[in-house]
């Protein structure tokens, strides 16, 4: 488990945590590709969107699965409209949580008065 003030400091930080972590375990390169990706993604989201002061992540290997869990203090502020305009299809920004599902067998949102929960699901 890691925790750090929610900057962008904090993910190039949490991406070389996950390597490690992945290294460590002896994960396949598709599995720490997978955990990097997913690890920064995260990360990046609670920084840009959620008003958090930190963030915590956790990360748990199991036998057939990696569990990356990212929890912040904010308030997640949804975008106002979905993303249907030609100029925002080809926007650098906005394709962090596609990229986590394309990674990822299962994400999952909790929202609470505390702040937000992602948890997703590596299958290795």
């Amino acid at each position: 488990m890691a925790a750090l003030a929610a900057s962008a400091h904090a993910v190039p930080q949490l991406r070389r945590l996950a390597k490690a972590v992945a290294h460590s375990r002896r994960l396949s390169g598709a599995a720490q590709e997978a955990l990097a990706v997913v690890v920064s993604e995260l990360a990046t989201n609670v920084v840009l969107h959620s008003g958090s002061a930190d963030l915590t992540v956790m990360l748990e290997v199991g036998d057939a699965a990696l569990t990356v869990e990212v929890r912040d203090r904010g308030r997640w502020r949804q975008r106002p409209a979905p993303r249907c305009e030609e100029a925002d299809m080809d926007a650098e920004l906005g394709r962090g949580l596609a990229l986590v599902d394309a990674y990822s067998v299962d994400r999952s949102v909790h929202c609470s008065d505390e702040g937000t929960l992602m948890r997703v699901v590596i299958a290795l």
